[in-house]
């Protein structure tokens, strides 16, 4: 006996919908602008009813090609490489970037002065579940882009500066931990996500056309 639409996890339907919207925008179905103002609708709505009603004019369903995209655009990159476990970065009066996929080691040791020291983990290539960022930032600052799929706890302790963590850390419990201690003096410290989900929604979704056409 099938579970009755209400009772479904919302989430799973919204998930559902969703994959439906982009397979039949990558094969022509739908406009461009049907679908960013159908996905729109379909990440704001908390009606089972309506979210079904979104796709209810579309044919077009996803197949196991589509979910293996999925897993690989949208599940954090894991590597059973070999690097080492520590990674030390200095930034003295100057700026440093470790950005693009690149693998993550277990503990990063970043020591910046009167620098710029930008981490962008959106397509690194992790290791481990749990990571730790030592700190220490002195008349600097220090940025964190990390993916939506990627949980971050902040522990770091600031004296006449600024820490922003705009961080969603919502990602399920397999996700990658990335813990962030130490000390930020007189200078700043930003997590944030560099790209919104539904901005990889879309970008996905023209991958997909662009292969198709």
């Amino acid at each position: 006996m099938s579970v009755t639409l209400e009772d479904r996890p919302i989430e799973q339907v919204r998930e559902q919908v969703i994959d439906k919207l982009i397979v039949n925008y990558s094969h022509g179905i739908i406009s461009a602008e049907a679908f960013e103002r159908r996905l729109d609708d379909a990440m704001a709505s908390e009606s089972h009813q309506e979210l079904l009603d979104l796709v209810a004019d579309l044919s077009l369903s996803t197949d196991d090609e589509y979910s293996s995209k999925k897993d690989q655009q949208f599940t954090p990159n894991y590597s059973n490489k070999e690097a080492d476990d520590t990674l030390v970065i200095s930034c003295i009066l100057g700026n440093n970037e470790r950005s693009g996929q690149w693998v993550v080691p277990r503990e990063i040791k970043l020591n910046n002065v009167l620098g710029e020291t930008t981490l962008d983990f959106t397509d690194a290539i992790f290791q481990h579940q749990n990571i730790t960022i030592k700190l220490n930032c002195i008349l600097g600052n220090a940025k964190v882009f990390i993916p939506e799929n990627v949980n971050v706890i902040c522990k770091t302790y600031c004296a006449i500066s600024s820490i922003e963590n705009c961080a969603p850390s919502m990602a399920n419990r397999q996700a990658p931990v990335i813990t962030i201690e130490g000390k930020v003096v007189l200078g700043s410290l930003s997590v944030s996500v560099k790209r919104t989900i539904k901005e990889k929604f879309i970008a996905f979704a023209n991958q997909l056309k662009n292969t198709f056409n």
